[in-house]
């Protein structure tokens, strides 16, 4: 891989942030079996890489992941045979990852909630059909069995599954409501963050301004498609970032413990019955705490 764009970069660095692994990883194996540089063998993580470099890297094969059943308490919305809504707190991941091994997952979770779950995603994401932020909270729909997954997932990806959130901005809106449309990928320089890019998937998102308070205003989004990090991504391109949401620019003066972004309605048709369903979820009481304290002032 050529280094472009940028000049002085370690090894390790450039190798994580272009292979998609861990900067500990990249040492690793670095330090142990090396990274050709214009072909020559180098076996120290902080050696400095310049603009024109080539190189040549063995990313590692991905470790065997082991989920287990933890009895953690959910906040199951709906569930029957073939899915449940659960509201999802804020704070917990979604499934493990090579990156994320803890067993405080929501997988973790399902895993011992519920006896039946589709597999369709394998063993370290069952039942899952789509995924929320770490720190944003509220609705995510689980698939029980195979068929209800691919009618779940195909929902998502007609875009006849609506999910709408509520999030709190900095800054003051100009329009009351408006759409982002603008293509997402992975972050060139970072490779745990989104960016819009030209090339990217196409990313639809629209808004509209619920309640302003001077430096804050309160926002309604509604995801036409749905990318990582979409609306992060979105809203803090206009200028806006989500309050806690630091990775994107959000301040953390008023909260500082994630994103104020809540996932708060799901509608979607039952992938047995045909029956559509809507599902709805209040905001976290720190959301609404923060929401509070700017109406008083």
């Amino acid at each position: 891989m050529r280094v472009e764009g940028t000049d002085k970069i370690r090894l390790d660095v450039f190798i994580s942030e272009s292979y998609g692994i861990s900067r500990s990883q990249a040492k690793t194996v670095i330090e142990s079996d090396g990274a050709s540089v214009n072909g020559v063998k180098r076996f120290k993580s902080g050696f400095e890489l310049r603009t024109g470099d080539e190189v040549e890297f063995c990313v590692p094969p991905p470790r065997e992941l082991e989920v287990k059943a933890e009895n953690i308490p959910l906040d199951i919305v709906y569930q029957d045979e073939y899915m449940a809504v659960i509201n999802k707190p804020q704070g917990m991941v979604v499934h493990p990852a090579q990156s994320y091994t803890k067993g405080d997952t929501l997988v973790n979770a399902l895993l011992f909630n519920f006896e039946d779950l589709s597999g369709i995603n394998g063993v370290i994401r069952p039942g899952i059909v789509h995924r929320l932020d770490k720190d944003t909270s509220g609705l995510i729909v689980i698939a029980k069995n195979d068929e209800a997954h691919r009618s779940l997932a195909a929902q998502i990806e007609k875009k006849t599954a609506r999910r709408i959130y509520i999030g709190l901005c900095d800054g003051n809106f100009k329009q009351d409501s408006g759409t982002v449309d603008a293509p997402i990928a992975r972050n060139k320089r970072d490779r745990k963050k989104m960016a819009i890019v030209e090339g990217g998937k196409r990313a639809v998102t629209h808004y509209r301004v619920l309640d302003r308070f001077g430096a804050y205003t309160l926002v309604r989004f509604e995801l036409e498609t749905g990318r990582t990090h979409q609306i992060r991504v979105h809203i803090a391109s206009l200028g806006h970032p989500i309050v806690g949401d630091s990775v994107y620019g959000g301040s953390t003066k008023l909260y500082g413990k994630g994103q104020l972004l809540h996932a708060c309605m799901l509608t979607l048709t039952h992938p047995h019955t045909g029956e559509q369903m809507c599902f709805t979820a209040p905001l976290p009481d720190a959301f609404k705490q923060t929401l509070r304290t700017l109406r008083k002032k």
